[in-house]
């Protein structure tokens, strides 16, 4: 059975980078699928671990010219104190022996604070082992519940920005004195040793602020392809080296557009790593809601633990204010819980025993004793961001071509730029001519031939971005599924995404999708006289010694509207017909039509309003106290308070809806008509969905698919878009593209429009990459425009496509339903 790993991988650049990783992963021995995600840095890959290892994939990265690492999504970082070192002697063998314990990847112990700072995987190593290690080393560990937690070290966002603020600040203190003193020497006096001062002014610039740039470069070149940087470097390494020849030869010097452009473009590398931090932090605000104590119950005492050393099972105790730790099912007190955070709803939701709780939620005021029954990476939060971050991963099929594209866009340029030198120098009175008839204020044709043909062919080189073409989806994908994943909605894939738009029908489940899936009383109709009160007592009371499914919604009417129920005496529960007994003295009797007939209940007066509430698809029991009939009492599984509105608004959307349903014709024709549906396929064996979606298909084209994720899952993955509702605390649904959290349709409303706004930007994205390239590219090849700019202007070309990601967040994609409630009856 295959596997599925997360590299982290450093040193791409661009595009073109990610798609030689992508293909030399692809190529390898026992490499089943492998994706790049440039933006996130990561790469995805899924592999049969009997033909390569997880060792073996890293090398193959590596062999490409990039370091890589499998992501540990499972590691902590802790700190434990330690007594008796005297010297760094001491230190170095407690931090040995501690590297050597399985599960522990990094250990650092600082002798100045007496601290042994640990990554360690708390799945095979806990403190005890610990512990023990240090004590075999001849020192003392203080005493502690656990590993004290550290905050990681800044996430991979915050470390790219870091570092690109670094870069962009060493470049900066040196770039702008070397324009200041270019601007004096051109414009108010000749500088004396003007050439050697700004030589060595730029020298920091093109050789540290900019040798990430050029090593990247030369890792490229040493496997035979060309990236992003490669241009930069050309475009500043070479002209600064070339300007080198004015101290022995009369020849331009290009020190100050060499030092300017690699500035430009640590600038755009800057704003670009800020951007994108903002892009991704969806996934940074789900890992902050993670509870980090857990105080549970060991026998009668309550102790606190941190969070990773929970187990199925235990007793958690949660005070009002406080973070449920981990999923759970409540087994004492009642209180409401906030869940704003797992299903975007922002009213709390009242908890009371028997009911599932979801971990990093708030519980708002009463004492809750909560059963562990989900820990690590089986959580709810957990398979919450490995959805997110599986989505951002994931390919659009628009992006196929660019990617294609990609690969060639680098070595397209290096040749256009030679071109372009070649042109000048061949055709020098047909560039001259073009460059004059602009007249744009930058432009010099007094200069030498060929220092025009040589800034002509920088130009080429630094104005041109493949970077906005790969950042056009994964940009556009990070912040859609972030958006999806604040509101309840969890999409699996950037595939759905795309689909989403050529959907021409939406099918849904009928039980537990359209209807609440759980039985309710929707009229009760009063006979012989007596009132709502008396019926729900005599009813309420018989039922609660009953079983049946519809018993229990009598029962929960009744205690609903405050009505004190009573034993009955002498129940018995009469087989496919109903129940009877003695409540407060007098017999009772509550069934069907065909009971009453039998015990010679006359029916004839009430028998058009039966037959009304038949017609509407609800079963009908008869109350009958002391031999008179009493009451007739409708139970139906009602829809959904917003299934109407949202199946109205998915209609306005110009999809059809139909609804798929196992019940018999009558019964799917009446709930059909309350929620406004189109088309009503009835009668549908569980094992015949499949069939039903496929004939859907042939007959209107894509299909999506709403339902449960465990009885619709083989519907759901024949439809071409399969969304998964109301799965509880289980979101990581194999079959689903998309999970909403929510057990509402309101939900599909918001995915399809989500669905939709994401792939417009990724359009959008894809139109500025390619018209910004299609424009400055030949206006390069041409003269008309300086180096400089083409610098600022190939830095601003993957700040925009960033940025206009980012606009997605403005995008209205909630459902609000109409004020009317929903009709029942």
């Amino acid at each position: 059975m295959n596997e599925k790993a997360v590299l982290l991988i450093a040193g791409m650049s661009c595009a073109a980078c990610a798609q030689r990783i992508e293909k030399a992963l692809s190529g390898a021995a026992g490499v089943a699928a492998a994706r790049i995600n440039f933006a996130v840095s990561k790469a995805y890959v899924e592999y049969d671990p009997a033909k390569t290892t997880l060792s073996e994939l890293i090398a193959v990265v590596e062999s490409a010219g990039y370091r890589a690492e499998a992501e540990q999504q499972t590691f902590k970082t802790g700190e434990l104190k330690i007594k008796g070192m005297s010297c760094a002697a001491c230190a170095r063998k407690i931090e040995h022996n501690l590297l050597a314990l399985e599960g522990v990847q990094e250990a650092q112990v600082n002798l100045a604070t007496d601290k042994a700072v640990l990554r360690y995987d708390p799945a095979l190593i806990d403190l005890e082992k610990v512990k023990q290690t240090v004590r075999d080393s001849g020192y003392e560990p203080v005493e502690t519940e656990g590993l004290a937690d550290v905050s990681e070290p800044a996430g991979q966002a915050e470390e790219k920005v870091y570092r690109a603020a670094r870069r962009l600040k060493l470049a900066a203190a040196f770039a702008v004195p070397v324009m200041a003193l270019m601007m004096v020497h051109m414009f108010v006096a000749a500088i004396p040793g003007y050439t050697a001062i700004i030589a060595l002014l730029a020298f920091p610039v093109i050789f540290i602020a900019g040798a990430d740039t050029h090593k990247a470069t030369w890792n490229a070149l040493r496997h035979g392809s060309a990236t992003m940087d490669t241009l930069v470097t050309l475009g500043s390494l070479v002209p600064y080296l070339l300007s080198l020849l004015a101290f022995w030869f009369p020849v331009t010097t290009f020190f100050e557009m060499a030092s300017s452009i690699l500035t430009l473009h640590l600038v755009g590398r800057y704003l670009e790593a800020r951007a994108m931090g903002r892009a991704s932090q969806a996934i940074k605000k789900l890992l902050s809601m993670e509870a980090k104590q857990a105080r549970i119950l060991d026998g009668d005492v309550e102790r606190e633990i941190p969070v990773e050393q929970l187990s199925v099972g235990d007793i958690m105790i949660i005070k009002p204010g406080e973070k449920i730790p981990t999923d759970g099912i409540v087994v004492g007190g009642e209180s409401t819980v906030d869940e704003s955070m797992a299903t975007g709803e922002s009213l709390p939701v009242t908890r009371r025993p028997g009911d599932e709780v979801i971990g990093a939620t708030v519980n708002m005021h009463g004492l809750l004793k909560v059963k562990a029954t989900k820990v690590g990476a089986d959580t709810f939060l957990a398979q919450m961001i490995k959805l997110v971050e599986e989505c951002q991963g994931s390919k659009v099929p628009i992006q196929e071509f660019a990617d294609r594209v990609t690969g060639y866009f680098v070595p397209a340029v290096l040749l256009l730029a030679v071109g372009a030198f070649v042109s000048w120098m061949a055709f020098p009175q047909f560039h001259t001519g073009i460059v004059e008839l602009f007249n744009l204020p930058w432009s010099n044709t007094d200069v030498p031939l060929i220092t025009q043909a040589f800034l002509a062919m920088t130009a080429v080189l630094v104005i041109s971005c493949p970077c906005a073409l790969g950042l056009a989806t994964p940009t556009a994908l990070m912040v859609g599924s972030g958006m999806g994943a604040e509101k309840g909605i969890l999409i699996r894939s950037g595939e759905a995404i795309q689909t989403m738009k050529e959907i021409r029908l939406v099918a849904f489940d009928k039980t537990g999708t359209i209807t609440r899936g759980k039985p309710a009383v929707t009229d009760i109709i009063p006979l012989s006289g007596y009132n709502e009160e008396e019926i729900l007592f005599y009813a309420g009371s018989l039922e609660a010694a009953s079983e049946h499914p519809l018993g229990a919604a009598v029962v929960e009417k009744a205690k609903g509207a405050g009505v004190a129920l009573q034993a009955v005496e002498h129940f018995a529960a009469i087989s496919g017909k109903g129940v009877e007994g003695t409540v407060n003295g007098e017999k009772v009797l509550l069934g069907s039509r065909r009971l009453m007939a039998e015990r010679g209940l006359a029916m004839e007066e009430s028998l058009p309003q039966l037959t009304a509430l038949e017609d509407e698809a609800k079963t009908v029991v008869i109350l009958a106290v002391e031999g008179k009939p009493a009451a007739l009492i409708a139970i139906a599984d009602t829809i959904k308070e917003d299934s109407a509105a949202a199946i109205a608004e998915i209609q306005k959307m110009g999809l059809k809806t139909a609804m798929i349903t196992g019940d018999n014709e009558r019964t799917a024709r009446a709930i059909a008509a309350k929620a406004g549906i189109d088309t009503v396929i009835a009668e549908v064996l569980p094992e015949g969905k499949v069939e039903t979606i496929k004939r859907l298909q042939e007959e209107y084209g894509p299909v999506a698919m709403v339902g449960d994720g465990i009885n619709d899952a083989p519907a759901l993955k024949q439809a071409n878009v399969g969304i998964a509702i109301g799965s509880g605390t289980d979101v990581a649904i194999e079959a689903a593209d998309i999970t909403l959290v929510r057990g509402k349709l309101g939900g599909v409303v918001t995915a399809i429009k989500l669905s939709q706004a994401t792939f417009r930007k990724i359009k959008q994205n894809y139109f500025w990459a390619w018209f910004y390239n299609a424009v400055a590219i030949p206006a390069a090849f041409f003269g008309l425009l300086h180096p400089m700019i083409g610098a600022t202007a190939m830095a601003l070309s993957s700040l925009n496509v960033v940025l206009n990601s980012l606009r997605l967040r403005r995008a209205r994609v909630d459902f609000s339903p109409g004020s009317q409630p929903v009709p029942q009856g």
